[in-house]
């Protein structure tokens, strides 16, 4: 059964955001806010935990999962950047978006687009987020809460509780999300472009 932390959305207790990065770097599956929706996330190299939250989703291996990131310079990371996708990234981080980008090496394989070797990054601005990443120290492997035959993700997090209870080692919550998702930007071509118009705005980027 899951367990079920109640979060300050504004200052995130400390020992709690600990416990929460203890139990992804232990293999464990968690629900967690953002500042577009709540996400499933995972251990960046746990493979069995990415096959646990594709089986909630109900999705298979086609579908992109995204690396949650600190800042700019741990998505230089994963991600490779010229000066041009620099600047767009820098207009939208923090914030609700996610950027696609040609994955470095630090990226495995089997999280790469299979035939693009993309990968899709975002640096959300959500405190609870931001505290769990510093105390992780690394990406986490997100998703959005999307359900099976669900054209909403789920916002509030006694619902997520009594829908994910057996599924999921831990339920951050940090009161009700919202169900817009990111705004994904292709970042690939020569010109940015728009796969998903969501909860982030293009003026901050330049578009």
């Amino acid at each position: 059964m899951a367990q079920f932390f109640t979060v300050h959305p504004d200052n995130p207790q400390v020992r709690l955001m600990r416990r929460a990065a203890d139990i992804l770097r232990a293999g464990g599956v968690i629900v967690y806010p953002t500042d577009s929706c709540y996400a499933l996330g995972c251990h960046l190299g746990d493979k069995a935990a990415v096959e646990r939250i594709r089986a909630i989703r109900q999705v298979d291996r086609r579908h992109n999962f995204t690396l949650v990131c600190r800042d700019l310079a741990e998505v230089g990371q994963y991600a490779i950047m010229d000066n041009r996708q620099f600047r767009v990234l820098k207009g939208g981080t923090p914030g609700s978006y996610t950027f696609i980008l040609r994955a470095s090496r630090e990226v495995p394989k089997r999280l790469q687009h299979p035939s693009r070797k993309t990968i899709g990054v975002r640096i959300p601005d959500h405190r609870v987020v931001r505290a769990l990443l510093a105390e992780l120290g690394e990406p986490v492997l997100s998703s959005t809460l999307l359900l099976p035959g669900e054209d909403d993700p789920l916002n509030d997090a006694h619902d997520i509780r009594v829908t994910l209870e057996h599924a999921v080692d831990l339920i951050l919550d940090a009161g009700p999300s919202g169900i817009v998702p990111t705004t994904v930007v292709d970042l690939t071509g020569e010109a940015p472009a728009i796969l998903r118009k969501g909860r982030g705005g293009l003026a901050p980027l330049g578009l």
